[in-house]
């Protein structure tokens, strides 16, 4: 009987050439997007599932509660872990690590290179799924110069070198550190990344503010005994820091490690469920409603040529076949379309892959070795010939066979119905995807677009290496003597990112109890000049005011927060703390950290080079870029010549700082115009199908004197009005989900009209140009032919 199935579904595909090109073109690009999707959203969901221990490992996190709002973070005390894992039941391990990854240079004879990692404690290897392929857990960190590196480090180190354990590194030009360990490269989707991992002790060793429970400056990851409730530990975890400092803000919990990537969006202290997941949602769907759209013209197609097939079940009827047979029969013909689809999206995800890898930033893999991919894309092609057929074999087996084999006219107004409500479901959707894209778009590029404060433009950031503080001045300079810098400056913290913050700081006139998180940055006095902030009042920051009285300059916005009049003259000091600080200057605000987020509060203080961390150098702008870089990396060679020239973009750096958004914009673009591209075979098809059912009467009417443009207008009008229905279905479905997603943010854009204007105009001319190919066939298509028969 199946074999009858194929039999017949193969003449069927062999008779309607053109007819089934298209439902397997429309279907395979559906099948080959949704494959793609689903590709992308397995690799999001098994995030950090390499972890063999996922569901016992969590990370601190805190939430401090302000005057206006309360901040989650996941900053701990230094001296919480082994507290934790001594004094609460159900704690199984804690390891500590530094927060940051952090870039050092490393040498092997005369080969440097910078490669970043983490300083972390020996429970990493056991709490971790970190596989050795040289060495082993146990003596990884028997030494304290010692340090376990990934594959691709090795490589990077020691070249085609295989056996690299016992061989000397040297670190930062410093000290030579012994290579105890290599594990696997961590795979791309995986919170933990490094290439190396040293011990522990010598950094907390050598950082005392790490030592007391007042600061936050260091990540602790806990594991829990199988079967421990965390909510029983986050109990004895909220109050845990207050106990010993009581005037405290921060309220620790754990957060699972289910959870990293997925959910973790915070909103005044509460999960709110959004984070990544939200894209993983929302991709899923646009896979389904592509699949949808390509089912939807195998109905259309199916239907409209029913009158085509009508004696075929007569006379199949009058056979003896029943209603289930015919039923299965063009059901059977719907899973082998689809079957062929299906081998044709296989090619094409193939061939597409490359660039869709490159796309979204990862290395996915079709893997026809995994029982998952193979048995996923047969439900999705079984489920599409399932869907796609169903309609249609019920509508083609109902068909009454005295009627159809005496020749009466089928009365199908209501398969004509539902066929241009497909119609219209089609290209609301489409257009909804286009207002959504677009929308998007203009959210980027309004925030990217924002004034910050400060000029990111032509200023390169630099971490402070070797001999580049003790050689600050001569650099300076050197570099602008050359005519390609215009300034130089040193920071503690990078000014695009967060850095160190209080909520200690106390002044005359601040409410009691107000609580109020204000960030610090310690800098020399060229950095305004440097990065273009402007001082608004008071002078700038000088050498000497690191002495006593200190002197800082504020921002705008913790001015405001002073009360009323002039910052400048006004004092602060820390809480407990007698010594005070003079305000010399104000500057603008400027945006850091989040680019959707008003401006915090800075103080700025007068930094020694040797406290510092980033060296900013403010390029000439009429310069030839490369001719500017390569002037700079001689310049640095000659004043720190132990280290290569390694610098940063401050723009790039603003630029990554949108790569989740930016990846939702292209691929919400690619998906859209896929998902027209597939409306429109559908309404090619049909098109072709109306000008081949009414080409008798296109005859006579160009016998009796019509034009070629009134017989196109014929033709497209019934088309466009539904187009233009489905706009109307669009415009306020797309409205209610761009003014929801917007108002997560709290710097946006104002939805504005001519957008929908645009895109229903764009939605017409499209349907238009699809249509009137075949309008115009048929309008410039002889009569005499289409009526000797007459």
């Amino acid at each position: 009987m199946i074999k009858n199935y194929i039999k017949a579904a193969f003449r069927t595909l062999i008779k309607n050439k053109a007819y089934s090109f298209l439902n397997i073109f429309g279907l395979a690009i559906g099948i080959a997007c949704a494959s793609l999707i689903f590709l992308w959203v397995e690799d999001e969901v098994n995030f950090d599932s390499v972890n063999v221990k996922k569901d016992q490992l969590y990370i601190c996190r805190e939430n401090e509660k302000y005057d206006t709002y309360v901040l989650t973070h996941s900053s701990t005390p230094g001296v919480m872990g082994p507290a934790i894992k001594t004094e609460i039941p159900g704690v199984a391990n804690v390891c500590r690590t530094s927060e940051d990854q952090t870039p050092l240079l490393f040498s092997v004879g005369d080969h440097s290179v910078y490669a970043s990692g983490k300083f972390a404690e020996a429970s990493i290897f056991s709490m971790f799924t970190l596989p050795f392929v040289q060495g082993n857990a146990t003596s990884a960190f028997a030494e304290l110069k010692s340090v376990v590196i990934t594959e691709s480090a090795a490589k990077k180190f020691f070249g085609n070198d295989k056996n690299v354990v016992g061989r000397s590194v040297r670190v930062s030009n410093q000290s030579d550190y012994i290579v105890s360990g290599v594990i696997k490269d961590i795979p791309s989707n995986s919170s933990m990344q490094f290439e190396w991992i040293m011990p522990f002790k010598p950094y907390y060793d050598r950082s005392p503010w790490l030592w007391k429970w007042s600061n936050y400056s260091l990540t602790t990851y806990v594991e829990l005994k199988p079967g421990v409730n965390p909510e029983s530990v986050n109990k004895i975890l909220y109050n845990y820091i207050q106990k010993r400092v009581p005037e405290a803000l921060g309220h620790t919990f754990l957060f699972s490690m289910n959870n990293w990537h997925l959910r973790n969006a915070f909103d005044n202290g509460k999960m709110t469920g959004g984070g990544r997941i939200e894209y993983v949602h929302l991709f899923t769907l646009i896979a389904c409603i592509i699949l949808i759209i390509a089912c939807i013209n195998f109905m259309n197609l199916a239907t409209a040529r029913s009158e085509k097939r009508s004696r075929e079940v007569g006379v199949r009827k009058v056979l003896g076949a029943g209603k289930a047979a015919l039923i299965f029969q063009f059901i059977g013909e719907a899973l082998f379309m689809a079957f062929i689809a299906a081998m044709v999206a296989v090619l094409i995800v193939l061939l597409a892959l490359p660039a869709f890898n490159l796309l979204v930033q990862k290395q996915l893999t079709v893997g026809f070795n995994n029982p998952n991919h193979i048995f996923g894309l047969i439900g999705i092609t079984v489920a599409c010939g399932i869907i796609a057929g169903s309609y249609p074999s019920l509508y083609l087996s109902s068909f009454n066979p005295i009627a159809v084999l005496k020749g009466i006219k089928l009365k199908n107004s209501g398969a004509a119905f539902i066929r241009k409500g497909l119609v219209v479901i089609q290209f609301s959707v489409s257009i909804v995807l286009i207002i959504c894209t677009v929308i998007v778009y203009q959210q980027i590029q309004h925030v990217k677009g924002r004034q910050l404060g400060f000029n990111k433009n032509n200023l390169i950031e630099m971490n402070l290496q070797g001999q580049m503080a003790a050689n600050y001045d001569v650099i300076k300079q050197d570099l602008i003597s050359s005519g390609y810098a215009q300034n130089v400056a040193l920071s503690d913290h990078s000014i695009i990112y967060g850095g160190n913050n209080t909520d200690g700081m106390e002044w005359t006139g601040k409410p009691p109890g107000s609580k109020v998180l204000i960030s610090t940055r310690y800098v020399t006095p060229e950095f305004f000049e440097t990065s273009k902030l402007t001082l608004l009042e008071g002078r700038n920051l000088t050498v000497a005011d690191t002495g006593k009285p200190i002197r800082m300059v504020v921002t705008k916005a913790l001015e405001k927060l002073m009360g009323k009049g002039s910052a400048v003259g006004k004092t602060m000091h820390y809480h407990g703390d007698t010594t005070t600080a003079v305000i010399v200057g104000v500057v603008n605000d400027y945006v850091y950290g989040s680019m959707y987020d008003k401006p915090d509060p800075v103080l700025f203080f007068t930094t020694k080079p040797q406290n510092a961390s980033v060296m900013y150098v403010r390029i000439n702008g009429h310069k030839d870029i490369e001719k500017t870089l390569a002037a700079i990396q001689v310049i640095m060679k000659k004043d720190n010549p132990s280290y290569p020239f390694d610098y940063r973009f401050v723009d790039d750096q603003f630029n990554q700082m949108f790569l989740s958004e930016m990846l939702i914009s292209k691929l919400s673009r690619v998906f859209a115009t896929l998902a027209i591209v597939i409306s429109c075979l559908g309404l090619f098809g049909l098109a072709a199908y109306t000008a081949e059912r009414r080409t008798k009467e296109i005859g006579i009417r160009k016998v009796l004197g019509a034009s070629v443009g009134s017989v196109t207008t014929l033709l497209s009008k019934d088309f466009l009005q539904l187009v233009l229905l489905s706009c109307l279905i669009a415009f306020p479905i797309a409205y209610w989900t761009m003014f929801n997603w917007l108002k997560t943010y709290q710097y946006h854009i104002k939805i504005q009209w001519q957008v929908f204007a645009i895109a229903g105009i764009a939605g017409v001319l499209i349907a238009f140009a699809t249509i009137s190919f075949q309008s115009i066939k048929a309008a410039l298509a002889n009569p005499v032919k289409s009526l000797r028969s007459e």
